[in-house]
Formats: C-alpha cells, sequence, structure tokens
C-alpha cells in the first residue's frame, strides 16, 4: 500500500486525486489549511492534516510528511489572488515541499505546473498572469535542481468534465484541455511508473489511454 500526500488537497484536482487514491486501495493524506474542509477529505476516504504550508516552516511540513511514500504539490493561490500570493503558495510552497521531502526522508514528488510556463512572456503581459506564470516556472525549475524523484506534469485547461482516460503527452502537445479527473490519474500513473522520474511533460485530452501514452513518451 502506497501513502500518498497531496499538498493543495481541497482543490478541485486534489479532491479527484484523494477519491481515486482510496478507491485503489491506496492511503491518501490531504494537507490542509482549512480546519473546515477536513470533513470533505475524509468523506473521500483520506486522512486530513492541519497545516498552512504558506505560513508554517519546513520543518512543521517534514512532520506530517514522514512515513509518506509519495507527495503530490497541486496547490495553487488561485485566480482571484494577487500577485504577490502567486509567489508565496505557488512557489515557495513547492520549494518548501520539496525540501521538506527531504528533511522527511520522502523520495518521490510529483507537481502540477502549467502548460507553457517556460515561454517567454510578452512586455505588456497583465501582472497577475505574468506573477503565475513566474511562480510556476520557477518552481519547476526549484525541483529539478533538487536530488528528489520528480516528475513534472503540466495540464492544459482543466475542465469538470467527466474524465475519458485518454490523453495527448508530450514535451510540448499543443493548446488544449484536460478534465481535472484524468489529471489525477495521470498522477497516478506518474507515480507507478518510474520511467517518468525526471521528466517534464504536458498533457491535454487525446485518443491514447494514459498507461499506453506514458509507455510511448518514457521508452
Amino acid at each position: 500500500m502506497t501513502r500518498i500526500a497531496v499538498i493543495g488537497a481541497h482543490g478541485q484536482v486534489g479532491q479527484r486525486l484523494l477519491n481515486q487514491i482510496y478507491n485503489r486501495g491506496d492511503e491518501g493524506v490531504g494537507i490542509i489549511r482549512n480546519r473546515d474542509h477536513g470533513e470533505d477529505l475524509v468523506r473521500l476516504g483520506a486522512e486530513a492534516v492541519l497545516l498552512d504550508i504558506e505560513n508554517s516552516d519546513v520543518e512543521a511540513l517534514a512532520s506530517v510528511l514522514r512515513g509518506v511514500d509519495v507527495v503530490v504539490f497541486s496547490a495553487g493561490a488561485g485566480p482571484n489572488s494577487g500577485p504577490a500570493r502567486k509567489r508565496t503558495v505557488d512557489y515557495n510552497g513547492s520549494v518548501k515541499t520539496a525540501w521538506a521531502a527531504d528533511l522527511a526522508g520522502v523520495e518521490r514528488m510529483i507537481q502540477v505546473s502549467a502548460m507553457g510556463v517556460d515561454e517567454p512572456l510578452a512586455d505588456d503581459t497583465e501582472e497577475g498572469w505574468r506573477a503565475y506564470v513566474e511562480a510556476k516556472r520557477d518552481a519547476d525549475a526549484n525541483l529539478r535542481d533538487t536530488d528528489l524523484d520528480w516528475t513534472i506534469i503540466r495540464p492544459g485547461g482543466l475542465t469538470t468534465d467527466e474524465g475519458t482516460g485518454l490523453v495527448t503527452l508530450g514535451d510540448s502537445v499543443g493548446r488544449g484541455e484536460i478534465p481535472r479527473d484524468d489529471v489525477a490519474a495521470l498522477i497516478l500513473a506518474a507515480i507507478d511508473d518510474d520511467r517518468t522520474i525526471g521528466r517534464t511533460f504536458e498533457a491535454i485530452s487525446g485518443d491514447t489511454p494514459i498507461v499506453d501514452a506514458i509507455d510511448a513518451l518514457v521508452r
């Protein structure tokens, strides 16, 4: 049985992921900053842990990651937040998670990033979008520089459509959308396939079953 901690557990991807973790017989640990969200995670079959990664120190986060096999970073400040919180959550939260994982002896980390964040930004890019892209870009760069067994998944536009289990994966796949259900399933498939370690790839809906798409990507 694999014990998987999810940072950003009450987000829409996080909740779907915890539900899929439970359904396949593994243990999910949802790390949340709002006590009121705990019951939602318990209903999904997860253990809820209260910890605000934005305001807690690395040692506190490491203490809740001990005994975990994999940590998934799927947190974000959200579209209504300002540029400063994009930095403190999307970037600093990821950096702190990677550091805490190392302290806790957790070797495997999956990061949910965003498509196209390595592309240059136009001079007139809106401030909030610039902050988001730069935070995701820098968080990915930091994770790549760690000694963790990392995988970075960069999904296209996220939808609430029912998952199909069919995707297109690649270093660059072009613009597209993908259901959050399929992002969650893709995270678990990446955990199951060690060949995804050290890989960064984009993901949108497609015609290929997830396991087959990963196999074609990493073989």
